[in-house]
């Protein structure tokens, strides 16, 4: 719709035009809310900086996983957390592992978690002493783990430093119990010893 235009003395009408024009800039502006469609991409972007944050900032990472030519793959656990992030990165590069931190004071349950380990002689994942140029850390031999085999890695791990005081790494031909952690007097690590 539009409105006819009053006769205005000259320059009148532009006066008035532009005291119009200065009151609209001068007017508070409404804020609006942000959808939740437009939020959701944010937030997402936001979490994402903040997992990448430690990388781009130089902090250390939990844990750090490399491989050599020899095919022996080195773990430095530089803060026990996440375990199972640890496993799905062994597992993504074809080592097939379960891995679980156990605080000093507790132990998995159930024991043996395994009915069917393999004898350390015949299958021994753990690699110690560690070759040389493999800095701190532990070191384990993937190749010894076969087709339909499962590798299990258990760190004892503690507060303090070093982080990780132990491993106890083996090899089962059957299927793996979750851990449980329970309270123990105990050695921390792997099946009672007989």
């Amino acid at each position: 719709m539009s409105w006819p235009e009053r006769d205005l003395p000259e320059g009148r009408h532009h006066l008035l035009k532009e005291f119009v024009m200065t009151e609209i800039t001068r007017a508070p502006r409404r804020r609006r809310l942000l959808r939740p469609a437009v939020l959701a991409p944010a937030l997402g972007a936001a979490v994402a900086a903040a997992i990448a944050f430690p990388s781009l900032t130089g902090g250390t990472p939990a844990y750090a996983v490399t491989t050599g030519g020899d095919g022996l793959v080195h773990i430095t656990i530089n803060e026990a957390k996440d375990p199972k992030r640890l496993q799905e990165d062994l597992r993504a590069m074809g080592v097939n592992v379960v891995v679980d931190y156990i605080p000093m004071g507790k132990r998995c349950s159930p024991q043996p978690r395994s009915e069917q380990l393999v004898p350390r002689e015949q299958a021994s994942l753990s690699v110690f002493p560690a070759p040389e140029g493999y800095e701190d850390g532990f070191t384990i031999d993937p190749k010894v783990i076969k087709p339909g085999q499962t590798g299990v890695l258990e760190f004892s791990v503690g507060d303090g430093t070093p982080v990780v005081a132990g491993i106890w790494a083996g090899v089962s031909d059957g299927p793996v119990a979750d851990c449980t952690l329970v309270d123990s007097t105990e050695a921390p690590l792997g099946p009672p010893r007989s």
